[in-house]
C-alpha cells in the first residue's frame, strides 16, 4: 500500500478509539440501536485495520500499541456503562479490568527487573478477549431487542469471568516462570 492508503489501518483503529465514548454516550442516553450499530462498526474496523495491514505490508510499531490499546479502552469503556446502567455486574467488570492492569503491571516489571519474558498475546488471551466481545454483544442485543433475561445474563457473565480468570492465571503462570528462570540463573 503506497501513499495515504498505508495510514489507513491506524485511522481505522483511531475510529475504533473515538467510537469508545460515543458508544458510551449512545447507551447512557437510551440510543442502544446505535450504540450496538458503533460497537459493531469497531468490531468490523479491528478486523479491517489487522486484514490491510497485513496484507499490504503496512505495519506500524504505533499502530502494534495503538491496536490493543483501542481494543482495551472499548471494552472497558463499554463495560464500565453497562455496570453503571445496572446491565453487567460490577465485578466482571472490575475482574476484566485487573486482568488488564496485571499484565501491564506484570510487563513492566518483567522489563524493569530485566526477567527473561516474552511479550506476546497467548491464545487463551485471545480466546479471553473474543468471550468478552462476545457477552458485550450480547448484552447490547438484548438491551436493543428489550429482552429481559437474567439468567442468561448471569451465566453468560460466570462464563465471560472464568475464561477471564483462566486467562489471568496463564498471564501470571508466564511471569512466575520468568521470574523463577531469572532465579536460577543468578543462584
Amino acid at each position: 500500500m503506497n501513499g495515504p492508503l498505508r495510514h489507513l489501518p491506524n485511522f481505522l483503529t483511531a475510529l475504533r478509539v473515538a467510537s469508545a465514548p460515543a458508544l458510551a454516550i449512545l447507551l447512557m442516553e437510551g440510543n442502544d440501536r446505535a450504540a450496538l450499530g458503533v460497537f459493531a462498526f469497531a468490531g468490523l474496523s479491528d478486523m479491517a485495520d489487522g486484514f490491510l495491514a497485513k496484507r499490504f505490508g503496512s505495519t506500524s510499531r504505533f499502530g502494534r500499541y495503538l491496536d490493543p490499546a483501542a481494543d482495551k479502552l472499548l471494552m472497558l469503556v463499554t463495560l464500565v456503562t453497562l455496570s453503571l446502567m445496572g446491565v453487567t455486574p460490577w465485578w466482571l467488570t472490575a475482574l476484566v479490568v485487573a486482568r488488564d492492569l496485571a499484565i501491564v503491571t506484570g510487563i513492566f516489571v518483567a522489563v524493569m527487573l530485566s526477567l527473561p519474558l516474552r511479550v506476546e498475546p497467548l491464545m487463551i488471551g485471545k480466546i479471553s478477549t473474543v468471550v468478552q466481545i462476545g457477552y458485550v454483544g450480547l448484552m447490547l442485543v438484548f438491551l436493543v431487542s428489550g429482552v429481559d433475561a437474567p439468567q442468561y445474563s448471569l451465566w453468560a457473565a460466570l462464563a465471560t469471568g472464568a475464561v477471564t480468570l483462566v486467562s489471568w492465571s496463564a498471564y501470571a503462570g508466564l511471569w512466575l516462570g520468568a521470574f523463577s528462570a531469572r532465579n536460577r540463573k543468578s543462584a
